[in-house]
C-alpha cells in the first residue's frame, strides 16, 4: 500500500520522531509498503491570496495551482496519509494551516471521500490533543473518511524521547489505521457530516451553470452524480441517516431563495 506524510512541523523535531515509529509499524505490517514525503517547510506554498478563485471558476485558476495540485495529486493517490504537526497556540502550524486555506474550495465541494488518516501532533506540554482535533476536524469537512488522532506531551524542545507507554500507545492506533486502510471500508458518514454537506447541495442551486452568479459550487451540485443523494454515492448511508440529509437539503434549498442569503461575487 501507498502512504503520504504530510510534514506540517517546520523542521523534523519531536513529531517526527512518531512519525517515524508509526511508519515503522506499517512496514512492519506491510513489506511492501510505499511512502512519499511532504515537507511543508520545505514546499514553498505562498500564502493564500482569497482570491476565490477555487469557489467560483475551479481551483486550476488559483494563482498557486502548480503547488496545490502537487498536493492533491499526490494525496489522491494514496491508500493512507499521515498528517505531522507540532502545537502552536492549541492548533496547527501555519504552514500546515495555510496548506488547508487553499484546500478550503472542498468545504463547499468534499472530495477525499475514500481517503483515511492518521494524525500526529505533540506539544512541549498541553494543547497537543486540541490541535490533532483542529486538524481532524478539517479533513473530515473536506470528506475524509476516517481520522485516527495521536498526540503527545514531549516536554523537550528537540529532545524527546518517547516513554514506552506512549510508543505502545503510538503502535495501537498505528494498527488500527493500518487495519482499516487494509479493510478498504468506508465508514458511513455521522449526522453532524450530513448536515453542512447538504446544507450546500441546497444551497448551492442558486450558483448552478445559467444563473446570475454561477459559479463551480453551483455546476459541482448539480451534477447527476450527485442529485437526490444525500452524500457521496462510493459511501453507504444507512436508511435512518437519509431523513436528516434530506431535510437539511431542504432547508439549504429554502435558504437560497433569500437574497440576504445570497453570496454575490464580482465577475
Amino acid at each position: 500500500m501507498k502512504y503520504l506524510i504530510i510534514n506540517g512541523s517546520p523542521h523534523k523535531g519531536n513529531t517526527w520522531r512518531l512519525v517515524k515509529i508509526a511508519q515503522s509499524a506499517l512496514s512492519n505490517c506491510d513489506n511492501a509498503a510505499e511512502f512519499e514525503e511532504i515537507h511543508l517547510a520545505e514546499f514553498n506554498l505562498p500564502f493564500c491570496t482569497g482570491c476565490s478563485n477555487c469557489f467560483r471558476l475551479g481551483y486550476e485558476k488559483c494563482p498557486h495551482y502548480e503547488k496545490v495540485s502537487t498536493v492533491i495529486t499526490a494525496m489522491e493517490k494514496t491508500d493512507g496519509i499521515i498528517f505531522a504537526s507540532t502545537t502552536f497556540n492549541f492548533r496547527e502550524t501555519a504552514l500546515l494551516k495555510n496548506m488547508f486555506d487553499h484546500l478550503c474550495f472542498m468545504l463547499h465541494r468534499p472530495h477525499f471521500f475514500k481517503s483515511k488518516a492518521l494524525v500526529l501532533t505533540t506539544a512541549g506540554d498541553v494543547g497537543g490533543r486540541s490541535a490533532a482535533k483542529s486538524i481532524a476536524s478539517m479533513l473530515k469537512s473536506i470528506g475524509f473518511n476516517r481520522c485516527y488522532l495521536f498526540s503527545a506531551a514531549s516536554y523537550s524542545w528537540n529532545n524527546y524521547v518517547p516513554k514506552l507507554k506512549t510508543v505502545k500507545s503510538l503502535l495501537k492506533i498505528t494498527d488500527k489505521f493500518y487495519k482499516d486502510i487494509s479493510s478498504r471500508k468506508l465508514h458511513s458518514p455521522s449526522a453532524i457530516l450530513l448536515i453542512p454537506y447538504n446544507l450546500f447541495r441546497g444551497m448551492s442551486l442558486a450558483y448552478a451553470t445559467g444563473s446570475e452568479y454561477e459559479t463551480k459550487d453551483g455546476w459541482y451540485w448539480t451534477q447527476d452524480d450527485r442529485k437526490g443523494k444525500v452524500y457521496d454515492a462510493s459511501v453507504h448511508v444507512p436508511l435512518y441517516k437519509k431523513p436528516i440529509g434530506y431535510l437539511f437539503y431542504l432547508i439549504g434549498k429554502a435558504a437560497e431563495k433569500l437574497n440576504w442569503m445570497q453570496v454575490t461575487y464580482r465577475k
